[in-house]
C-alpha cells in the first residue's frame, strides 16, 4: 500500500510539474535515477533542461524573451522565466519589442512588462490556466500604473505576479460553469491602491491595434470605453475565460 501511494505521489508530481513548467516532470523523472540527494538532483537537472531549452527552442520556432531587468520590454517576474513561461514565436517577440520601443519613445523611462507567454516546445501544449497560449503566438502584458498623485510607477504592478488585481468596473456575465472568470474578492483589499496610467495604456493599445501583425487584443469592454478607444481588434474574451481587467492579452494574426 505504501508503495502504491508513493507511485501515485510521483505521478501527481510529474503531472503537476509538467503542467506548470513543461520541463519539470521530465526533470523529476531523471532525478529519480540518482540514488541519493533526489531533490538537489531535481533542481540541477531542471536547471540544465531549462538552459538547454534556450538554445533548442529556436530550432522549433520559439524564442525566449529576455529575463534581464533592462530595456523597454521586460519579463515582469523571475517566476515566469524560472517556469519556462516566457517563450514566444519570433514574430511576436519582435512585435512586442517594437511596441515597447514606441511607447518609450513617447513616454521616456516606460517599462512594458510581459506576464505569461508560452512554453518552449510543442504547439498545442496548454499553458494552464490559460485557454490559449499554446502556440507561442500569444502573450499577456501587464497594465501600466500610477500612484495616487498620478505619477507613473515604472516596473510596478498592483499584485506581485501582475494578475488578479482587478479594476473596478462592470462586465455583465451570467453565472456559468465551468468558468475561469474568478473575482477573487478576498484578495482585492490586499493590493495597493494604484490607478491605471491611461496615457501609456492608450499609446500601447493604439500601437498594437495599428500593427498589421496583431490579430486580437483581449481587454474588458469597460476599460476600452474608459480609455476612449474603438478598434475591431479590441475584443471581449467571453464570460468563461479569465477576467482581462488586470492584464492585456495580445495575439498575432492567424
Amino acid at each position: 500500500m505504501i508503495k502504491v501511494l508513493k507511485i501515485i505521489g510521483h505521478v501527481v508530481l510529474v503531472v503537476g510539474l509538467t503542467a506548470i513548467s513543461q520541463l519539470g516532470g521530465l526533470a523529476w523523472l531523471l532525478a529519480r535515477l540518482v540514488p541519493k540527494y533526489k531533490f538537489p538532483a531535481f533542481l540541477g537537472v531542471y536547471a540544465l533542461l531549462s538552459v538547454a531549452a534556450i538554445f533548442i527552442a529556436p530550432m522549433t520556432g520559439r524564442v525566449p524573451l529576455s529575463c534581464l531587468p533592462v530595456g523597454e520590454l521586460q519579463v515582469h517576474s523571475p517566476f515566469y522565466c524560472a517556469l519556462n513561461r516566457h517563450y514566444v514565436a519570433p514574430e511576436l517577440k519582435v512585435t512586442l519589442e517594437d511596441a515597447a520601443r514606441q511607447v518609450r519613445a513617447r513616454h521616456p523611462d516606460t517599462v512594458t512588462q510581459v506576464l505569461d507567454a508560452g512554453f518552449p516546445f510543442l504547439n498545442g501544449f496548454p499553458l494552464l490556466p490559460h485557454l490559449s497560449h499554446e502556440d507561442g503566438r500569444k502573450a499577456d502584458i501587464a497594465f501600466y500604473y500610477a500612484d495616487e498623485n498620478g505619477d507613473y510607477l515604472a516596473g510596478k504592478t498592483r499584485s506581485p505576479m501582475g494578475y488578479f488585481a482587478f479594476e473596478e468596473g462592470e462586465t455583465v456575465c451570467p453565472q456559468a460553469f465551468p468558468t475561469l472568470r474568478w473575482d477573487l474578492a478576498f484578495l482585492q483589499g490586499a493590493w495597493p491602491n494604484y490607478r491605471l496610467e491611461k496615457e501609456r495604456m492608450v499609446t500601447l493599445l493604439s500601437t498594437l491595434t495599428d500593427d498589421d501583425r496583431v490579430g486580437k487584443i483581449f481587454l474588458e469592454p469597460y476599460i476600452v470605453t474608459e480609455l476612449g478607444l474603438q478598434n475591431d481588434k479590441l475584443r471581449f474574451q467571453g464570460c468563461r475565460a479569465a477576467r482581462h481587467d488586470d492584464h492585456i492579452h495580445v495575439q498575432l494574426n492567424d
